[in-house]
């Protein structure tokens, strides 16, 4: 894709997406999943976010298929949330797609040096997190996240529907405008199965080595990378 061709989708995506401000994350979901069909994918951490994400485009479409990123250092609690959620909606599993680095935390170890997270936190992302990703979406054309505007700073500009110019393909956002109260009403109206780190003040939940608690009223990301400035994995900025 040209880059002239590339501006001029970015237009038509953003204005799409801004089409959809007044209205609900299903109907973003339900416009985009009929416009990408088999081309569209639902990133999945196991968080808060992702398992609503995953009991909406249930209730759309039964067989869109979700990947989550197994850095091989993720709590057992996410396992354990991830063979509930596998349960509760029936997924098959092709549609449960395990993606993991090319180096196992051994040979990452000889070749970083041990303990790689503790030094250099973005090296260790890049190797566990970006490169898995950008691996499993060249196979599709658009993948649903679960970032909301509030999170982060970097993410306060997200479009519900935009083109991801990192990773050359749909970015959607479904839950962009929605607030981490939304979130949860939604899991309990539809008692949908979610991390018990949630209720452990784990607002964000990712690696072991670098996800800790959040103390109430600070900042929901407060917890992870919690040595560093550092507040985004690299999956979701430019």
């Amino acid at each position: 894709m040209g880059a002239s061709d590339r501006s001029k989708l970015t237009g038509e995506l953003k204005e799409w997406g801004a089409s959809f401000e007044t209205k609900q994350p299903q109907d973003v979901l339900a416009a985009a999943l009929e416009r990408y069909g088999g081309k569209i994918v639902v990133a999945c951490s196991f968080g808060a976010e992702d398992v609503v994400l995953v009991d909406m485009v249930h209730r759309i479409n039964p067989t869109v298929p979700l990947f989550y990123l197994d850095t091989d250092f993720l709590f057992p609690e996410t396992y354990a949330t991830r063979d509930r959620v596998i349960e509760r909606y029936g997924l098959q599993a092709a549609q449960v797609i395990q993606v993991k680095s090319l180096l196992t935390p051994e040979v990452q170890a000889e070749s970083y040096g041990e303990a790689l997270w503790a030094r250099d936190p973005d090296q260790c992302c890049r190797l566990r997190k970006v490169e898995p990703l950008a691996r499993v979406l060249r196979g599709y054309d658009a993948w649903i996240t679960g970032i909301r505007r509030d999170q982060a700073p970097s993410r306060a500009h997200a479009g519900l529907i935009e083109w991801d110019q990192k990773f050359d393909l749909i970015k959607v956002n479904p839950l962009a405008r929605w607030t981490w109260a939304d979130v949860w009403t939604y899991i309990k109206v539809y008692e949908v199965p979610y991390n018990p780190l949630h209720d452990q003040h784990y607002p964000s939940i990712g690696c072991t080595y670098c996800t800790t608690q959040v103390a109430p009223g600070d900042d929901p990301r407060a917890g992870r990378w919690k040595s560093f400035a550092k507040t985004e994995c690299g999956l979701h900025k430019s």
